[in-house]
């Protein structure tokens, strides 16, 4: 079933207009999309690929607050007026990003009902990840916390088939999102490829049993 995402922007794609003025952007792993503090006047789709939003304090530290994938929007606080991005977003793997600039979103949304309460419901299953997303900081393990990482990156919950296999992302950038060290990382993923959950050479293949941990007690 397609979830909110791709048919907001399926419903967005039909409308030529705002077709022939969207930008399709192709993004390498690790590649800043937009920095905090940037001017804050398009939002972006995620066609193919993931993201990861940061957030980086007066003092320098860092912290991932989200892990974006195919199919979300990304930057969509422009549309309530704020006129500088409050986080950074950066590809974590090759992305195809499409941009659509604030002026021709609030155009639609006032025009095309139908678009607006699509649009609507991927907002509302947004506040929910992030809900769960904080959740899962607060109250899981890092070992659970990197489980479901890769489950997001496969895609496992958003699509009926999850990929087969998802381009490696490293070690480091791991232990970023999930907020712990990349020896840890590294421990946690040799003992998930030893108990079949996952395969990590090369590529990365995410099986179906790493719900069953993540959801084990």
């Amino acid at each position: 079933m397609a979830n909110n995402g791709s048919l907001a922007f399926n419903y967005l794609g039909s409308s030529k207009s705002i077709r022939n003025q969207s930008t399709t952007l192709q993004y390498r792993s690790g590649q800043t999309i937009f920095d905090q503090g940037d001017k804050a006047d398009a939002i972006f789709y995620i066609q193919d690929g993931n993201a990861k939003l940061t957030v980086q304090s007066k003092s320098g530290k860092k912290a991932v607050i989200a892990i974006l994938r195919c199919g979300d929007f990304l930057g969509e606080s422009c549309l309530m007026g704020r006129t500088l991005r409050a986080s950074s977003a950066t590809a974590i793997r090759a992305s195809t990003i499409i941009r659509v600039k604030r002026a021709d979103i609030v155009r639609i949304l006032h025009q095309e009902p139908a678009f607006a309460r699509v649009f609507t419901s991927h907002l509302l299953f947004r506040i929910g990840r992030i809900e769960d997303d904080l959740a899962d900081q607060v109250c899981n393990s890092s070992e659970k916390r990197l489980a479901r990482l890769l489950l997001i990156l496969a895609d496992f919950g958003r699509q009926s088939t999850p990929e087969a296999g998802i381009p490696k992302v490293d070690q480091e950038t791991l232990a970023e999102m999930v907020g712990t060290t990349r020896s840890r990382v590294s421990f946690f993923m040799n003992r998930f490829r030893t108990k079949g959950y996952i395969d990590y050479n090369g590529s990365l293949h995410v099986h179906a049993t790493l719900q069953a941990f993540l959801f084990d007690g």
